[in-house]
């Protein structure tokens, strides 16, 4: 028989107990999503709803830019974190102005068709657009706030940002429901409840208080990214989230199967293991890399972009030879959005020496689009002995850093192509990976 302390003490255990759960009821959803993010995020109780951070960029904009414009987010995001759990959901990916393959349907990409998320995950709370659009069971969008600069332009640099009227035909339409709607990444049926222009000046992190006391919603959309600012580039902050961009291994995979049959390259000779990017600190010079020159040949609208900063096809080969003569090698691979015939004019100048270029089969076109052949050349590049770069080329600038994170000699990792008449050019600016 219960004696009269055990039945008291059974009743306070339970009161206790209902109690907990209405303080932290929540949607399992939700936690399951915060879940996905790293370590360095604060954790809270499921007592916080778990509320979305969306960005998009400017349709111009290529995709190694919007590579650093996701850095530039992700530290908003991390600050974010600090007071509240908030997740942020990849933009998707597609019709880039250099994914001009007219047989491939280049919208909806997944993040995870380039990058390994696990990766993503470990420095910021990461979720697919499709998976966002599951956890809320509508296709919503609560706020969106369109990043523009301010009218008229600036004579002073300051942090400052008011909601004002838009400058420009943002896209946007508003139905006869008040709903908004707009590309949404190929999604037809997501709409908006809210639509407001952002005028803004200022580090990514400068919009947080705003999103903290000024919104309200759910899920808060930042179109035109680009606009907020590196709150630190090149530092600590900025290498972890450029390190944990991790390429998808099935890329990685591809580009690794090439390195060995063409160009007798493989990790373990060529010092470029790659390890889990939080235990992994590379002295410059650690990686030797394989046997060939690997060089980014910019072409095509560079050549007018840039004239006057790029070589012609003989005088890059010149450059190049010279380095093949210095390093004793004999293997060329390039990374190039040059045409055929232009490559095989390129090829010609090499007598002594084997130039190789990746040329992906249908089926690989097929399943990794324009982006993952472009990610494929980036990482065979990235693991030659030597590279060369194009003048201020963001694709350039992408496999010096991957470069970097490898442990690359600096001598061997930022160099570029000198126009003919300058064989003594200045060499691209040097951004040393900080642990």
């Amino acid at each position: 028989m219960e004696t009269k302390e055990a039945r008291v003490l059974i009743i306070t255990i339970i009161a206790k107990i209902l109690c907990l759960a209405v303080l932290v009821h929540a949607d399992t959803d939700d936690e399951i999503a915060y879940q996905t993010g790293g370590t360095e995020t604060t954790k809270f109780g499921q007592a916080k709803s778990v509320r979305y951070l969306l960005y998009d960029v400017n349709p111009g904009e290529g995709f190694n830019l919007r590579r650093d414009v996701y850095m530039r987010v992700t530290t908003l995001v991390q600050e974010l974190n600090k007071e509240e759990p908030w997740v942020l959901v990849l933009p998707p990916w597609g019709r880039l102005y250099h994914w001009k393959s007219p047989d491939l349907e280049q919208i909806k990409i997944p993040w995870s068709t380039f990058f390994d998320l696990p990766s993503l995950r470990q420095h910021v709370p990461v979720i697919e657009f499709e998976e966002y659009l599951k956890l809320r069971g509508e296709p919503v969008i609560d706020e969106v706030y369109y990043l523009q600069s301010f009218k008229g332009g600036w004579t002073k640099w300051e942090e400052k940002m008011n909601i004002t009227e838009c400058n420009d035909r943002t896209g946007y339409v508003q139905d006869e429901e008040g709903s908004w709607h707009h590309w949404f990444f190929g999604y037809e049926e997501v709409y908006a409840k809210k639509f407001a222009c952002l005028s803004y000046m200022g580090h990514a992190t400068f919009i947080k208080p705003f999103l903290l006391k000024n919104t309200t919603g759910r899920c808060v959309m930042l179109p035109r990214a680009e606009t907020l600012i590196h709150d630190h580039f090149g530092d600590t902050g900025y290498w972890r989230a450029r390190r944990s961009m991790v390429f998808a291994k099935h890329l990685r995979d591809i580009g690794d199967k090439f390195r060995r049959e063409f160009l007798d390259s493989t990790d373990e000779e060529d010092g470029t293991v790659l390890k889990d990017w939080t235990d992994m600190q590379r002295k410059h010079g650690e990686a030797l890399g394989g046997p060939y020159v690997g060089i980014h040949l910019r072409r095509m609208d560079y050549l007018y972009a840039r004239e006057g900063n790029l070589p012609s096809l003989k005088g890059a080969a010149k450059q190049v030879k010279k380095i093949l003569q210095k390093y004793a090698l004999e293997k060329v691979f390039v990374a190039t959005d040059a045409p055929s015939e232009e490559f095989e004019e390129f090829k010609s100048y090499f007598k002594k020496s084997k130039v190789y270029r990746f040329i992906p089969s249908k089926e690989i076109k097929e399943k990794y689009k324009d982006g993952g052949v472009a990610i494929i050349d980036q990482w065979i590049a990235a693991h030659s002995r030597y590279f060369i770069g194009s003048y201020e080329s963001t694709f350039s600038f992408r496999i010096q850093e991957e470069r970097e994170i490898l442990g690359f000699d600096h001598e061997t990792t930022f160099n570029r192509f000198c126009p003919d008449d300058n064989s003594d050019c200045e060499r691209p600016s040097q951004w040393k990976i900080v642990y």
